[in-house]
């Protein structure tokens, strides 16, 4: 059975820049030490990425704060997380969820045994997001979440994506 590690969003903006909190800064170091555990072509990452152009957008209307624009220092993956990450498959996304890792990791599911985990930011947006388009895509595979890897908006939030995933059969460790 290969273990795959899916790191999500674990760049600047969500941990103390535009879109920082006090708990996503907190599960730094736990996510290098979770991707340092796993051999560098198990791991896959996604960068919540946009264009200049993100207020015109319905997630930025909704979520009126510019972040995650390319090329800015708020798009860049942490320090700390990007220096880990040498080597991994990283997805750029424009939206919440990333169908191109969803369907790469179904190839890789077609080929051999797979397990899931899952990690990083936001629980309730993103984390959630990939894991259940995940699941629809691979309903057999083994899919979890290591909720001491990840941090929601808010603490409550974080709390309810946790539940949502579990009643998704998605497995809630830590």
């Amino acid at each position: 059975m290969r273990k795959i590690l899916v790191v999500i969003d674990m760049q600047n903006d969500f941990i103390d820049a535009a879109l920082g909190t006090k708990e996503a800064a907190a599960i730094v170091d736990a996510v290098c030490a979770k991707i340092r555990s796993y051999p560098a072509e198990n791991v896959y990452a996604t960068m919540d990425t946009h264009a200049e152009n993100y207020m015109d957008t319905q997630e930025g209307r909704y979520l009126p704060v510019p972040h995650c624009i390319r090329g800015t220092d708020g798009w860049k993956l942490n320090p700390e997380i990007a220096q880990v990450l040498t080597g991994a498959h990283i997805y750029e996304k424009p939206t919440f969820g990333s169908v191109a890792l969803a369907e790469d990791l179904q190839e890789l599911a077609r080929n051999e045994d797979i397990e899931l985990e899952l990690v990083g930011l936001c629980t309730d947006i993103c984390v959630v997001s990939n894991a259940l388009l995940i699941k629809a895509f691979m309903p057999e595979v083994k899919i979890s979440v290591d909720a001491g890897c990840c941090a929601g908006v808010t603490p409550e939030k974080h709390l309810a994506a946790l539940e949502t995933m579990r009643s998704c059969q998605i497995q809630v460790e830590n």
